[in-house]
């Protein structure tokens, strides 16, 4: 049986062939079978993006040595405004991106082209120097274009590569693999940062270690991504496609797009979700873009910033694999509930911290929380949606997901130039959490997915 057939064979089914026992803990991951280890190692490899360039070191380099010649807050309202143009972008491109991908079988193609921009900007930033705002911009701007871009394309192949009852493990020990490769280049970011002399590093230049982190971090995403690319078949044209065979490929996927448009009115819950999770992440990503650069303006020690950033991810290995273990037990719904309580409280605090001390034990909160919530979100979302228009639908999630990268931070901004105040900023991210519990306590997920199980198509 060809390797794309037996990919995408229910579970259950005769078409797998036998094939030698997994140690018992893959099993628990759901990743006893090559392809779904294969596709996590993206995220091992990713991750090392958002943790280096959108989460710790970059944005206190944009902040101090970039925006150098600017006020502080003026500095960390144009990092909210980059975030903000980057998400707007891909908010537009990603619906297109996905039908396009999915009626000309594109997913791993169109993944690896922007996996080729975002690494290409993200090396290019070795050449910031002091003052270089706008350079420093339009860097991250492609940087995050490119990378969220490309999980828009591995998202979607996770209803191919995962199978119904295992879903939420594998998206969960995504995450986790995640955590542990981005924290691993984190802690060699800050190991090269902090001891450049380690490195053989003996110039005078106090920016060299910090430009060399972030070519370190094009390798890397490219290096790990290999497996991705190279395990994993590229999923066939699935039905529903039949009809726009011989058409014109960018015409047809603007036809699907108005197809899932329209269909999406017959998913409402799957459309529940995502108004659910568009306002709960803006809160999340918030809170993780801003962080640094606010610990910055509050005058938090750089080490201490990257040294709690790096906790977050040491951290969300563990808890990101009990989250996608109690949503075995409890449900996913039920556990990104859990998730939302502790993200207001972690908004709560970061309104009243002052030392370095707090931002660890925010670390630690955030640790605990944001990779089993989205983990989860995108693995519920997956059981709703049908599997032939996988990359369409999960457009539309990066969609939402994109809108949230406008909201929160342009939200930050607009309310650091109301308030003059970063930490009335910080307290207003609750909001988002609030609104996103309303709108998914409403999701009926029993429903959803009698409606549209997962396991529809071949």
């Amino acid at each position: 049986m060809p390797r794309a057939s037996r990919l995408l064979a229910p579970e259950g089914t005769s078409a797998m062939p036998h094939t030698r026992a997994t140690p018992g803990w893959l099993a628990r991951l759901g990743l006893h079978r090559p392809e779904p280890r294969a596709w996590v190692m993206y995220d091992w490899a990713i991750s090392s993006v958002f943790a280096v360039i959108m989460s710790a070191v970059f944005p206190i380099y944009f902040v101090k040595v970039a925006g150098a010649d600017l006020p502080e807050s003026r500095a960390t309202q144009y990092w909210s405004i980059a975030n903000a143009v980057g998400s707007t972008v891909l908010a537009v491109l990603s619906p297109i991106l996905g039908a396009l991908a999915d009626f000309a079988a594109l997913k791993k193609r169109s993944m690896a082209l922007c996996m080729t921009l975002g690494a290409s900007a993200t090396a290019a930033m070795f050449l910031i120097q002091r003052g270089d705002v706008w350079l420093a911009s339009v860097l991250f701007v492609f940087a995050l274009c490119g990378a969220s871009g490309s999980m828009t394309f591995y998202l979607s192949l996770l209803p191919h590569v995962a199978r119904d009852r295992a879903v939420d493990r594998v998206s969960a020990a995504g995450y986790a693999f995640g955590n542990v490769g981005g924290g691993l280049m984190l802690a060699v970011s800050l190991a090269w940062i902090q001891r450049p002399e380690l490195f053989g590093s003996r110039t005078d230049d106090s920016t060299l270690p910090a430009r060399l982190s972030f070519v370190g971090v094009a390798v890397w995403w490219v290096l790990f991504s290999l497996p991705t690319f190279l395990r994993i078949p590229e999923p066939p044209r699935l039905s529903g496609t039949e009809g726009h065979v011989g058409s014109n490929p960018v015409r047809a996927a603007f036809t699907r797009l108005g197809d899932t448009l329209r269909a999406l009115r017959g998913y409402r819950q799957a459309a529940l979700m995502l108004l659910a999770f568009m306002s709960y992440n803006a809160g999340s990503l918030t809170i993780v873009k801003m962080a640094a650069a606010y610990g910055t303006e509050l005058g938090i020690g750089q080490g201490d910033l990257i040294a709690a950033v790096l906790l977050v991810y040491v951290v969300g290995i563990p808890f990101t694999l009990l989250f996608g273990m109690f949503a075995g037990r409890m449900g996913a719904k039920r556990s990104i509930f859990v998730g939302l309580l502790i993200y207001t409280g972690i908004s709560l605090l970061g309104y009243v911290m002052k030392t370095a001390a707090h931002f660890y034990m925010l670390a630690i909160l955030v640790g605990m929380v944001s990779g089993g919530t989205l983990a989860l979100s995108r693995s519920l979302f997956s059981s709703m949606i049908p599997r032939n228009k996988s990359a369409e639908f999960f457009g539309f999630f990066g969609m939402c997901e994109k809108l949230s990268g406008i909201f929160g931070p342009l939200f930050f901004a607009l309310a650091i130039g109301v308030t003059g105040s970063s930490r009335w900023a910080i307290l207003s991210v609750s909001v988002f959490f609030g609104v996103g519990a309303v709108l998914l306590a409403r999701v009926d997920v029993k429903a959803a997915h009698s409606a549209s199980p997962a396991s529809q198509g071949p």
